[in-house]
């Protein structure tokens, strides 16, 4: 069986069904897990030393445990004996690994509240799928902000799950899900996180690598396809990709600002406080509500030509 062909039902099982909001979705079951480690592991009166080694166990217990379950859907998978329960089972398993249409369903509704000069609800929720305080923000900042998720997303939430599933079958992929989803709870640079933190933030970083680039060379190919501003997105991501905070998430923002022509990053406000990122692309065009299409446009197309190159390879 192409494991691919799998990655193909999982999309289409996506696109048909979305991502269900379940309490027992597998990504929050993730989330009560490392939650309960938490509890179990973290105390505020320990040293640096102990907090970055008890994150540690943290990661390699939830790795494990991930990595388990995966194995035993596929397991389960094989025992119905039937190429097609077999197929559909494992894809939907992965498909709750991946947010496309997730993603899109959020960046549409905030651009029909743009369109129709909702600022208050499209305020509301841009801060459903941002970090950043969002109260305040005018239309421009709340597309940057939709942009910049839909483009970084497209890495940890399509690629990099299609990546490992890819080299590694269901049970990577599930586990990349983990790293993922620890990232995304503890990977905090506060009192609290930075150095419990520290090691699911690192691993995050790792995994993405190689995903992260290849969203770059998607989106580029996106770019082509939609005829957008391909030169452009090639000068961006030579230029800018490497000032991002993190070492991954400028490879993705910066290729989409070069291929729309707008100026990503800049100010963002967290809790409050101000702080800097750096820009990504030129303010060639001023940031409008039909960028958002435009960038889940260049979502679904990198998506589709990934699946298309690895069923081919």
């Amino acid at each position: 069986m192409n494991p691919m062909i799998t990655a193909v039902a999982a999309f289409l099982i996506d696109a048909l069904i979305g991502d269900p909001r379940s309490k027992f979705h597998p990504v929050v079951l993730m989330g009560k897990l490392i939650l309960v480690l938490e509890y179990l592991l973290r105390r505020d009166a320990d040293n640096r030393i102990k907090k970055i080694l008890k994150g540690g166990v943290l990661v390699v217990l939830v790795l494990i445990a991930s990595y388990g379950v995966g194995i035993g859907i596929v397991l389960l998978a094989k025992m119905t004996d039937s190429y097609t329960a077999e197929i559909f089972i494992e894809a939907l398993a992965l498909s709750f690994m991946m947010t496309p249409r997730s993603l899109a369903e959020a960046g549409r509704e905030i651009y029909y509240l743009l369109e129709n000069e909702d600022l208050a609800q499209a305020r509301i929720k841009v801060g459903w799928i941002v970090g950043r305080d969002t109260k305040n923000l005018n239309e421009a900042e709340i597309v940057r902000a939709t942009v910049e998720t839909i483009a970084e997303n497209t890495v940890d939430g399509i690629i990099s799950p299609l990546f490992y599933f890819a080299i590694g079958g269901l049970p990577l992929a599930i586990t990349y899900r983990a790293v993922n989803t620890m990232d995304s709870m503890l990977g905090y640079k506060n009192e609290r996180y930075l150095y419990f933190g520290r090691v699911a933030a690192r691993l995050d970083d790792v995994a993405n690598f190689i995903p992260a680039r290849i969203t770059a060379i998607l989106f580029l190919a996106s770019a082509l396809i939609l005829n957008l501003d391909f030169k452009n997105a090639l000068d961006m991501l030579r230029r800018d990709a490497a000032k991002h905070p993190s070492p991954n998430g400028g490879y993705a923002e910066a290729t989409v600002a070069g291929a729309l022509n707008v100026r990503l990053g800049g100010i963002n406000s967290y809790f409050g406080v101000p702080h800097f990122r750096a820009y990504m692309g030129d303010p060639n065009e001023s940031l409008q509500a039909p960028h958002i299409l435009s960038s889940i446009r260049m979502m679904y197309t990198a998506t589709i030509i990934f699946l298309c190159m690895a069923i081919a390879i």
